[in-house]
């Protein structure tokens, strides 16, 4: 039997540093666990439109729909600021979402219990936090037709249109249902149904998949911007949140921070089981490319270990060796390590990106 495939894509910035960690402890686990990867490479972002005039190659497109699992890094930059919106970095990754249809966007929300104190919320309002919010990925006001800026009599009107179908809004939840068995078994779904058609269909959508499929699972309904409210308030009160492309992107930023630091935080996006049985899916870190400190060793890597972690566990069936990887990255931040995004105490030396990466290594071998 074949090795599972990996696509890599650093991208831009510090994407190839921190994923150079990656690979680091993607050799461990080949190595020292049997579970070893068939791992390719390629450009995504603005390095690609440096070597090819595109932000994503069809070459490469087509490689990310053969391999079981995507990994990248982090795409954009000033440099390519003024370049037209067709070839801008971030058009590689939203064509790989949409390509690939990848519908369900993970975003967990976890406090380290060392990293309790970053937190811009009292300790005991974020200590222990661990939240899921699914993002609807690939429909929305980000793609809906019309949009544009068109000229209306003598002013300039910028048009985007928020269009959703029954069906977009059913595989989401259903995602969210799963999701939520494996988990505390509640979902909260959110919305602006008291002032959006959209929201009115997304509220009737879920609770009828609620009903016919997922009786067991507790559902409730928020508005989004009191789903906002109540998430700085007492964010514990929620497990699964699921919720538009919109406002996902919104809450998830927000549910990011209150763990103390976006840097620190995974994602993944899943989309239809392939023949294989295995989603698609694409594994990335929330933060950006960073490029005021790219190459100087300051980039914190724990966000794109940890979404090498999700994909162990949701492409690749390997739970117990995820669980192995973030318990290595829990020991390291309670030894105290930090990196230069982390450092709050006077007198704490950061330690480089490679630093971080050779002790999250030595806290898998500890494992062992």
């Amino acid at each position: 039997m074949s090795n599972p495939s990996l696509l890599i894509l650093p991208g831009d910035g510090i994407g190839p540093e921190v994923m150079a960690e990656v690979r680091k402890v993607i050799d461990w686990f080949g190595a020292k666990r049997d579970l070893a990867f068939d791992v390719s490479e390629d450009l995504v972002g603005g390095c690609a439109y440096d070597a090819h005039g595109t932000p994503l190659t069809d070459a490469t497109m087509a490689r990310a729909q053969e391999v079981d699992a995507v990994l990248l890094g982090a795409v954009g930059g000033p440099k390519y600021d003024q370049l037209d919106f067709s070839v801008k970095p971030e058009r590689g990754l939203l064509r790989l979402r949409k390509e690939m249809d990848l519908y369900a966007n993970l975003r967990p929300a976890q406090c380290f219990d060392a990293l309790a104190e970053f937190s811009s919320l009292k300790p005991e309002v974020v200590g222990g936090l661990d939240i899921m919010i699914i993002r609807e990925l690939t429909s929305g006001v980000y793609f809906g037709e019309p949009r544009g800026i068109v000229r209306e009599g003598n002013e300039r009107v910028g048009i985007n249109t928020q269009r959703y179908t029954e069906s977009e809004i059913a595989r989401v939840a259903r995602s969210a249902f799963e999701l939520a068995r494996k988990r505390d078994n509640k979902v909260c779904s959110m919305e602006k149904a008291n002032v959006m058609e959209s929201g009115v269909l997304w509220r009737d959508v879920v609770q009828e998949i609620h009903d016919a499929e997922y009786p067991d699972v507790e559902l409730s309904h928020m508005y989004a911007d009191a789903g906002a409210m109540q998430l700085t308030r007492w964010p514990k009160q929620f497990d699964v949140i699921v919720t538009d492309n919109l406002f996902g992107d919104l809450l998830s930023d927000l549910a990011a921070m209150l763990t103390g630091s976006l840097g620190m935080l995974p994602s993944a996006s899943l989309g239809a089981p392939m023949a294989n049985g295995r989603p698609k899916a694409l594994y990335e870190p929330v933060h950006g490319s960073a490029p005021d400190i790219a190459g100087q060793g300051k980039a914190n890597p724990i966000a794109c270990i940890l979404s090498f972690a999700m994909a162990l566990r949701y492409s690749f069936d390997a739970g117990d060796e995820a669980q192995r990887l973030e318990s290595a990255v829990n020991a390291v931040l309670a030894d105290g390590l930090r990196t230069a995004d982390l450092l709050g105490q006077e007198g704490v030396e950061p330690v480089t990106t490679a630093q971080m990466g050779d002790a999250i290594l030595a806290k898998l071998d500890a494992s062992l």
